[in-house]
């Protein structure tokens, strides 16, 4: 592992990590390359957006060559991609041969006749059954695999970063408890959440925003989002918040109980131990131990409690430039802590037909135990409206 470099550093320090490993590297628009390079990446759409020889969108470099960043002109004019943080454009005209400029491109780069291609996971099928064709010999690794040797420890400058992104988050959950009211439907409070997010300056939200309405009327819907957006939340139910702002290139996750109605000492029983389980897992955290360890110390608070099979996950995952990145804190992980790592820790007890409750906040991992990124409404929340 590489201590975390510094913005202007990454770039380099990438190639460097690809000598002896790669002859080329293709790292489209995305996580990867805003890391990288500081070219922003979009919020996703649910349909696909194509251009003419977009296969080829991204940076291609060697471990000596200096980048080359080949956009089609669509994104080069209409995305604000077309002047870009000192790196060298190729711009393809809507009715320009892909492969072409592809192959001048390379031809520069003096690659051997089988060469080792390292490419971002979040590449394209497309993009490469079109390198495969005009690089037949080629054999290919996983880039990401490589840049996340820098990528999983992250800077201070990352840190008070995610940390801003956490603020902003917190805040639209603020603004948003201000609008809950008896009746609502599980998608009003989806909207306003999300609302309250850009209202805050984020970009968006890092992840769909997910909400779970559930107690002794409400079944807990898991995975069928779209049936249960149109449920009205009526008390009393324990209505589970799961969202992030984005910010500045880095995602935040972030997770709250709220009752709706006065709580039962069923909800206020499970919400605090899903509290004292955060904070063993929080405490956990330090620098040396594993992932795998702080997963079970958390998870032990809950079995104990007699809630053991409602914790139906891990403990928490990686977090930084994606919501989730590994390592992950489960028990079959062991990873070994290092300071700079960050982690979502967030226990759960899940009942169907019964209350709920969820925590989540953004952990930095540090000598003496973790650092949390977010400290507000540690008491179980009520609407009472």
């Amino acid at each position: 592992m590489h201590p975390a470099p510094t913005a202007a550093d990454r770039l380099p320090a990438f190639q460097r990590l690809l000598e002896g490993r790669a002859d080329l590297a293709f790292i489209p628009l995305g996580t990867d390359l805003h890391y990288l390079a500081g070219i922003p990446r979009d919020i996703p759409n649910y349909g696909a957006t194509l251009h003419p020889g977009g296969w080829l969108e991204g940076a291609w470099l060697t471990p000596r060559h200096a980048p080359v960043l080949a956009l089609p002109r669509m994104t080069a004019e209409f995305k604000g991609r077309g002047e870009s943080k000192g790196i060298g454009i190729r711009v393809l005209g809507d009715h320009d041969d892909p492969a072409a400029l592809c192959r001048d491109i390379l031809a520069g780069f003096g690659l051997p006749a089988k060469p080792r291609v390292a490419v971002s996971d979040r590449a394209h099928g497309e993009s490469l059954v079109a390198l495969q064709a005009i690089l037949p010999d080629a054999v290919f690794l996983s880039a990401t695999d490589i840049l996340r040797e820098l990528r999983v420890i992250k800077s201070a400058e990352e840190i008070e970063t995610m940390r801003e992104a956490g603020r902003r988050t917190e805040a639209a959950f603020a603004e948003t408890l201000k609008h809950l009211r008896f009746g609502m439907t599980e998608l009003d409070a989806i909207a306003e959440i999300n609302h309250q997010m850009q209202r805050q300056g984020s970009l968006g939200q890092t992840f769909t925003t997910s909400l779970y309405n559930t107690g002794p009327d409400h079944p807990l819907l898991m995975g069928r989002r779209l049936e249960s957006w149109k449920r009205p939340i009526h008390p009393p139910c324990s209505v589970l918040f799961d969202f992030g702002a984005s910010f500045d290139g880095l995602c935040y996750d972030y997770g709250r109980t709220v009752s709706f109605g006065e709580p039962s000492a069923e909800q206020i029983k499970v919400h605090r131990v899903v509290m004292q389980a955060q904070a063993a897992g929080i405490a956990a955290l330090k620098v040396g131990t594993t992932a795998a360890q702080v997963d079970a110390t958390a998870r032990k608070v809950v079995e104990d409690a007699g809630y053991g099979p409602n914790f139906r996950h891990r403990l928490g995952h990686g977090i930084g430039w994606d919501v989730h990145e590994p390592p992950f804190l489960t028990k079959s992980d062991h990873a070994v802590l290092r300071e700079g790592m960050m982690f979502t820790v967030e226990p759960s007890i899940l009942q169907d037909r019964s209350f709920s409750a969820r925590v989540e906040d953004v952990i930095v991992a540090r000598p003496n135990g973790g650092e949390k990124l977010t400290n507000g409404f540690q008491e179980l929340l009520v609407v009472d409206t």
